[in-house]
């Protein structure tokens, strides 16, 4: 038997793998991880691992090894770590023993980090998937966010060698990228133009779901359009309220939408704009399909 005990959480932390693509159309979207660069090191530092890890939030995560011995690894946003006691670097991976205590508390920066096993958590596969969806209330642990108390079992162990030292991912500056939005014609290209050229702010209203910005420089405050018949969404659309705010969609969005979509953020980009922490700026600038298409 292996487990470990959740010591201390914060809201949203949750068990994710790489999602359940392919049912927007019955209602429901793919979820898996906000930063899925980070995600997948965490898997290549064990060299093997569980399709699914744990997915926590800008507050950190306290949790104990109950039973076995378990390999993992930690990545995303730059968060400290301690195993009983012992300052840890990050990100890292490390053999934790029975009785271990696995202390993550925030660092410099970032909204997500990752946990990953040398073990698959033992948790039901639903629509083939074992991602929690926050929306929808399944898969994951009974459908919810992880709580203190929270025992999670794991299955057998993963075969596989251990890849290169964990090390922090490159750091990339600049705009956020975007393609054009289908609704991106309905405003003025004086708008269009504020909007590639003023600065947004990330607000704390931030979910799994979407992203409020702050509009202080007021782009879109005396926008007239009226609310649209609901169509489909992805992750990165950016959305624009009947009050002028605008929201970045993300993992966990509603599978329709009727406000329009002026623009959405690349995929190569979405990690990056899912870890910038609230009150930071956020510009956008625009790419071609093809550009986004091409960017690795």
């Amino acid at each position: 038997m292996y487990a470990i005990r959740i010591l201390r959480t914060a809201p949203l932390t949750t068990l994710q793998d790489a999602g359940r693509p392919g049912w927007l159309r019955f209602g429901l979207s793919a979820s898996g991880p906000m930063d899925r660069g980070a995600f997948d090191r965490a898997a290549s530092w064990l060299g093997g691992s569980g399709t699914t890890g744990i997915e926590f939030t800008s507050a950190g995560l306290s949790f104990r090894v109950e039973e076995g011995s378990l390999g993992a690894a930690f990545d995303g946003g730059a968060f400290r770590l301690s195993i009983d006691g012992k300052m840890q670097p990050w990100p890292t991976r490390a053999i934790l023993k029975v009785g271990v205590t696995v202390d993550i508390t925030p660092g410099t920066g970032g909204n997500y980090g990752y946990v990953r096993f040398d073990r698959e958590i033992d948790v039901p596969v639903v629509l083939s998937s074992r991602a929690t969806s926050s929306i929808a209330g399944l898969g994951g642990l009974e459908g919810r966010a992880l709580a203190a108390g929270d025992v999670i079992a794991f299955g057998a162990s993963i075969a596989g060698r251990p890849g290169p030292h964990p090390r922090p991912a490159e750091r990339v500056e600049g705009p956020i990228r975007v393609v054009w939005g289908i609704h991106a014609d309905l405003f003025e290209s004086d708008r269009r133009q504020r909007f590639i050229s003023q600065p947004f702010t990330i607000s704390h209203q931030l979910d799994r779901m979407g992203v409020r910005l702050k509009d202080e420089a007021g782009v879109f405050a005396d926008a007239r359009i009226l609310s649209l018949a609901s169509d489909a969404i992805a992750p990165g659309d950016i959305q624009i309220l009947g009050d002028g705010t605008p929201i970045v969609l993300m993992r966990d969005h509603q599978p329709t939408g009727g406000y329009p979509r002026i623009a959405t953020v690349i995929t190569a980009d979405l990690d990056r704009f899912a870890q910038i922490p609230p009150g930071a700026e956020v510009r956008f600038t625009p790419v071609t399909v093809a550009h986004a298409q091409g960017i690795h």
